[in-house]
């Protein structure tokens, strides 16, 4: 069960609308690296974690990024609200703009909608941790992109730079996710099997 708050995590205020920088930010809702996937993969991933403390941080960077989401909508929203039809065609936005006016939709930059596929969970604590490790990896990399092209329009950067900290935080909380499976699982054996679905002897074999 969650507590919805009425505000972004970050203030967002943009004041000038521009449809190139909304496509180019709508990656981080619907593209391969976005919030959406982001949410999904951890809060279904929490399931098969095999301790308390994987399943908190699994919970709690889920829950976040849903409010990551909401703050990525809301910047293209805001830099797509009032565009002229002239601004619409100029800016390249007219594919776009005809199969969903200015609405939110969730694709990547490049306009491939949204797949589920473009996220895992395995079922296997090991493998699934360091997906999200390369995951947040991903998104800072994605946010380290967009960076680049809004770094002079304070009223779109500040936030994406607000957002880029936040992957480098989760990347740190999924290390010590990581390491806190590890350490229930015997050194020689971690690597070979699934520690959510077998139950295999211990490396030295002391009870056969």
């Amino acid at each position: 069960m969650w507590n919805y708050e009425k505000r972004l995590q970050y203030p967002i205020n943009i004041k000038t609308p521009n449809a190139k920088l909304a496509q180019f930010i709508m990656s981080q809702y619907g593209g391969p690296d976005g919030e959406i996937g982001a949410s999904m993969r951890y809060l279904s991933q929490r399931f098969t974690m095999p301790n308390r403390t994987a399943v908190a941080v699994l919970n709690d960077v889920g829950t976040e990024e849903l409010a990551h989401l909401e703050m990525v909508s809301t910047i293209v929203h805001q830099l797509t609200r009032g565009l002229s039809m002239e601004e619409i065609e100029k800016s390249g936005f007219g594919p776009y703009y005809i199969d969903h006016t200015v609405g939110v939709w969730p694709q990547a930059a490049g306009g491939v909608p949204f797949n589920a596929c473009e996220f895992q969970s395995k079922g296997d604590p090991v493998t699934d941790l360091f997906e999200d490790l390369a995951a947040e990896q991903k998104a800072r990399a994605t946010y380290d992109n967009i960076l680049r092209v809004v770094r002079d329009i304070p009223e779109v950067a500040d936030p994406i730079r607000f957002l880029r900290a936040r992957e480098i935080v989760h990347f740190q909380r999924f290390g010590e996710a990581l390491r806190s499976v590890q350490e229930q699982l015997d050194e020689k054996n971690f690597y070979a099997f699934n520690p959510s679905f077998d139950c295999p002897c211990e490396a030295s074999c002391k009870n056969s």
